[in-house]
């Protein structure tokens, strides 16, 4: 965090590995929804990555508890699971909002610039002016959220 000023604005500098880590786990959460096996050239086509690069990220993803990786296949534990969810309904909203609310089209580069800084509170805030929607403009299940157990 950087300081401009005492009254000034914040800036913050994001860390592109998390987001890195981010990516992933919504690629791997995006697979696994369409009910296909999650391979390592899949993941490697949806990111525009080399397959290497993959492998290495799925090994550090493994030590961090958010993937099972090995012999069997790729499969996110639980906290992989949260995290790709919570990236996937991040995405799904900021498209409803970008296409019914905004009525502009929806840039899939801003969508992915955006969806890695949204906070539950925001998110939770969105989905609630947005009306709770179930479906993204692609027709996709957008995952609910506690605010969605409200209504």
């Amino acid at each position: 965090m950087i300081s401009l000023a005492d009254n000034d604005e914040i800036l913050f500098v994001g860390t592109a590995e998390a987001e890195h880590v981010e990516m992933y786990l919504k690629a791997i959460w995006h697979i696994k929804e369409r009910n296909e096996p999650v391979k390592i050239s899949t993941i490697a086509k949806m990111l525009h990555v080399r397959q290497p690069s993959v492998v290495q990220m799925l090994k550090k993803l493994n030590g961090q508890d958010l993937v099972e990786y090995n012999k069997a296949g790729v499969f996110l534990t639980e906290s992989g699971e949260k995290v790709g969810s919570n990236m996937m309904r991040n995405s799904r909203l900021l498209e409803v909002l970008m296409d019914s609310a905004l009525k502009v089209e929806i840039d899939e580069e801003m969508v992915c610039g955006i969806e890695h800084h949204m906070n539950k509170q925001f998110t939770d805030a969105l989905c609630t002016m947005l009306n709770h929607p179930r479906k993204c403009p692609h027709n996709h299940k957008i995952p609910e959220g506690e605010c969605c157990e409200k209504n």
